[in-house]
């Protein structure tokens, strides 16, 4: 068993537009930046491995964490939203908002045009999980709320079709416990890193 603490990226300019980014790869906002600097790891977990996505924004974020060596992991990627990259939930459900609310109401299967389910992504994270599960030392790793939510998912059994059973803030981390063969267990309530 192994402990893994997710932490989303900071802020980017596109999240503070509210858009969609997926794929995309922009870097942290000037705010996303100076976010990122004000947020301290519990003290726990000063002597883990750490892992990014592949996408500037996460890599960013590690930097401005650690010094220590990082690790791409394309697994830890983001949702890939198809047709919707760039765009906002607000303007998607104005323009179709019979067609978004019966989508977003299938929860792990919603799937935006071209693009990739939550269950898609929960099933690669679960990959990851389980080859995490006999790690030596504890593994910090840098991802999307796409990922942070496939992990609450998985260890939760929510199912994406209500709201989450645990807030996830975008300064607090998700501490999970890996198990052999990816099964994912909360290991507490989500750490706050801002101090």
């Amino acid at each position: 068993m192994t402990r893994l603490l997710l932490i989303r990226h900071g802020a980017t300019e596109w999240n503070e537009a509210r858009r969609l980014q997926g794929r995309a790869d922009p870097g942290l906002s000037p705010r996303g930046h100076a976010e990122v600097l004000s947020w301290r790891l519990p003290p726990d977990w000063k002597e883990a491995c750490w892992l990014s996505s592949p996408l500037r924004r996460a890599r960013e974020t590690a930097a401005l964490l650690t010094a220590a060596p990082v690790a791409i992991e394309p697994r830890l990627i983001e949702m890939d939203w198809g047709a919707f990259e760039g765009r906002t939930l607000a303007e998607l459900r104005a323009e179709n908002p019979g067609g978004m609310a019966t989508n977003e109401a299938r929860g792990l299967d919603f799937r935006p045009p071209g693009g990739e389910s939550p269950r898609e992504v929960a099933e690669r994270f679960r990959h990851l999980a389980a080859d995490l599960a006999d790690a030596p030392e504890p593994v910090i790793a840098v991802t999307h709320k796409g990922v942070v939510r496939a992990g609450l998912a998985l260890a939760t059994g929510w199912t994406m079709a209500t709201k989450p059973p645990v807030r996830l803030a975008g300064d607090h981390a998700l501490a999970l416990l890996c198990h052999p063969g990816g099964r994912l267990e909360l290991a507490g309530p989500p750490l706050a890193l801002a101090d």
